[in-house]
């Protein structure tokens, strides 16, 4: 890999304009699609062959009338007051006119008064879905009864959530992405091409993505996802091998080489660590949830474009800005100074190959854990571990209005709704009943309201609604309890359980709570499926790579830690509602029900990432002859610094997204930081070092059958080393 990367570095390095006209050809191209053939976004999860998906697919054929999106006018007198007919009469017949509405329900007619008379909740049913919607539909809805004065009047339901865009807040984590860049540099041209570098492959990213829109049903999270894990791996990929390229420059080595050996070393560690990142999201589809498996397949594409962006355009990039990569103070310094110390050093290629004691932090670092490499450890995994605690509280759901910004629409209906009549109106259930015969589905709903009706946290249940056939009937339940409450979902699996032994008819619970709930319990059950795949993967990729079995372990084990820490102060902050203010979080409630699947998966990437830049080094130095514990302390000086500057820029890009309105965005960013943080920092700079100090040279076992039997990948370029030597020959230092 490493040789056939070498050689796609010098080409990209030297036919560096064609290749950059290529990449802005495809750019054009890409958003030429995208705005061709965008489509909208959806706010929808759902999982196929669940009760509650089946129960709408089944309304959408045979009471299509009730299958459309369906929204709700909250109305309250002023206190000491009550409401009239005639007073609420307006709203009605003004909902009534909004385009695309099939009725609106006077709150006399169906009983939908509270028990004082202050308040009233009209029913709107529209005739198309909630992603059938459109904006001037969704802003005339929000009009009605603006008309009518003395009465305070809000717009709700599910035709009313907010699509979450992209803001200005992203644009904070670009910004410090960029002061990173430059700090870790030392130059403004090396830091802007690597922060363009990451853009372009972006930009094609989603630009693919929209073209792709009309045809694949996106949710309204999956660009977002896309466009965050996209440029935050991007930078990083860009900075890795930017890093060596430079140390190349320092050695003597003209341009073309500097960037083929950059590209045939880093670019390696690169695309492994892509690979782990396109694996892991992509395997997101065993989960069997077609919205999950589309926020996963778009992100690993535009990761993978990442990798191939940083493996062209980027060598291509460093030929234009020639010697100005490396800060002015080095520019001539390192070209006369860096033949001199390689020759003296009897390195090859002048990058550690002798593990040359260093000097600076990350060495110093370095040999602060090899001293202390127990106590290190201990306190590690012992803080780790308690941070995990809280995880053993964890509850999943689907996001509803509680959680939305306090002020929003949505969330100003939610709680004028809980203020009049309770939280249980805000989760309603329906039941439909199916029969043959318009006498047997009219027998079974009414035994099927009565058994409903009896059932413990059931608030009411309304009378039968019949299709034109009679086929089918639809009861609608007010749970006595809020949508994400765990009462309700003890509620509606009791409902079903009663409801089962009714004859003559098939009945099926759903609605927007009963659909959360089917979701969260599909999600959980497949979690520890896929953390056993991932941690598998991880070990067996780690093996093939690092030709070692405790190597792969310990990384396997230290993602555990990870992820355990992560999800538990994720639990503590936006569930338990511990420091919430500091995140800008309104309301805590349970975590989004795909939050933990979707963070193994991009952690594990991640992680992967940092574990192959890290070790990937010590390998590197230990096979070009270097003592175990000594690869270990060079390992962390010359790449500490670049995993360190990777992991503060992706923790920047994925903080920006917490300060985001959506409470989703907003925990899967805060989420993601943290983790990266909490990985990078805790596991891979001390724990992986002082791990391996204990191991030595056992770190690197390999049982022979297995040594043989697995591929040579050449991570760390021992074949490019031996087979293509550096040309020692004065050149110029880099061609333009």
């Amino acid at each position: 890999m490493a040789i056939l990367l070498y050689r796609l570095g010098r080409l990209s390095f030297r036919r560096r304009g064609r290749v950059l006209a290529l990449w802005l050809l495809l750019l054009a191209l890409l958003g030429g699609g995208a705005a061709a053939f965008m489509g909208p976004t959806t706010s929808k999860f759902s999982i196929p062959g669940t009760e509650s998906q089946k129960a709408l697919d089944s309304l959408a054929r045979e009471f299509p009338q009730a299958g459309g999106a369906t929204g709700s006018i909250v109305v309250a007198a002023p206190e000491g007051t009550k409401l009239t007919p005639q007073a609420v009469a307006p709203v009605t017949a003004e909902a009534s006119k909004v385009p695309g509405v099939l009725a609106a329900v006077d709150p006399f007619a169906s009983k939908a008064v509270s028990q004082d008379g202050r308040y009233a909740l009209v029913q709107v049913q529209f005739a198309s879905g909630v992603d059938g919607i459109t904006d001037s539909q969704r802003e005339a809805f929000s009009k009605a009864g603006a008309s009518v004065p003395d009465l305070r009047v809000e717009h709700g339901g599910e035709i009313m959530r907010g699509v979450p865009e992209v803001g200005s807040t992203e644009v904070i984590g670009v910004a410090v992405a960029a002061l990173v860049l430059v700090l870790t540099f030392g130059s403004l041209v090396a830091a802007g091409m690597t922060l363009l570098n990451a853009l372009v492959g972006v930009a094609a990213g989603m630009a693919g993505l929209f073209a792709l829109s009309s045809t694949v049903e996106l949710t309204s999270t999956a660009p977002i996802l896309a466009l965050m894990l996209g440029l935050a791996v991007g930078i990083d990929y860009a900075l890795f091998i930017t890093s060596r390229y430079r140390h190349y420059l320092s050695t003597g080595m003209d341009g073309e080489e500097a960037a083929g050996r950059a590209a045939g070393t880093a670019g390696s560690a690169v695309v492994f660590a892509g690979a782990t990142v396109v694996i892991a999201l992509a395997g997101l589809t065993v989960a069997g949830v077609p919205f999950l498996t589309v926020m996963g397949l778009a992100a690993a594409a535009t990761v993978a474009l990442a990798v191939l962006v940083s493996l062209t355009l980027l060598p291509a990039v460093l030929g234009f800005a020639g010697i100005r990569v490396l800060p002015r103070k080095d520019r001539t310094k390192d070209r006369a100074e860096g033949r001199a110390n390689d020759r003296a050093e009897g390195g090859t290629e002048g990058d550690g190959a002798t593990a040359p004691a260093g000097t600076g932090f990350a060495f110093r670092w370095g040999r602060i854990v090899a001293r202390l490499r127990i106590p290190v450890l201990i306190i590690g995994v012992a803080g780790l571990g308690a941070l995990t605690l809280p995880v053993q509280d964890m509850r999943l759901a689907l996001p509803d209005a509680s959680t939305e910004a306090v002020g929003s629409p949505n969330r100003e209906a939610y709680d004028l709704t809980t203020e009049g009549f309770g939280e249980g109106f805000n989760g309603r259930l329906v039941a439909v009943v199916s029969g043959d015969t318009p006498e047997a589905t009219g027998a079974a709903a009414k035994e099927t309201a009565t058994l409903i009706m009896g059932t413990d946290g059931v608030l009411a249940v309304a009378p039968p609604q019949m299709n034109e056939k009679g086929t089918t009937a639809l009861l609608a339940v007010i749970p006595e309890t809020g949508p994400t409450d765990a009462t309700t979902e003890d509620t509606v699996q009791a409902i079903r359980d009663r409801v089962k032994g009714v004859d003559g008819a098939a009945i099926a619970l759903t609605g927007a709570t009963a659909v959360g709930i089917d979701v969260s319990e599909k999600l959980a059950g497949a979690l520890p499926v896929y953390l056993l795949l991932v941690v598998g993967l991880s070990f067996l990729l780690l093996m093939l790579v690092f030709r070692s079995v405790l190597v792969p372990l310990k990384a396997a084990l230290g993602f555990l830690l990870t992820i355990g820490a992560t999800f538990g102060i994720t639990v503590a902050i936006y569930q338990e509602g511990h420091l919430a203010s500091l995140v800008g979080l309104d309301t805590p409630g349970p975590l989004v029900s795909f939050l933990p699947i979707l963070l193994i998966g991009i952690l594990f990437g991640l992680a992967m990432d940092y574990e192959v830049f890290l070790v990937s080094r010590m390998r590197e130095d230990f096979v070009h002859g270097a003592d175990a514990r000594e690869s270990v302390i060079s390992g962390v000086g010359h790449n500490g610094r670049v995993v360190t500057a990777a992991a503060v820029i992706m923790t920047a890009v994925f903080g920006g997204f917490v300060f985001m309105p959506d409470p989703i965005i907003k925990s899967i960013g805060f989420a993601l930081a943290i983790g990266v943080l909490i990985d990078a920092f805790v596991v891979r700079m001390a724990l992986v070092p002082a791990v391996m100090h204990l191991l030595g040279r056992a770190a690197w076992w390999l049982p022979r059958p297995v040594d043989r039997i697995l591929p040579d990948l050449d991570i760390e370029g021992e074949r490019l080393q031996r087979e293509i030597p550096v040309q020692r020959e004065p050149a110029e230092l880099v061609k333009t």
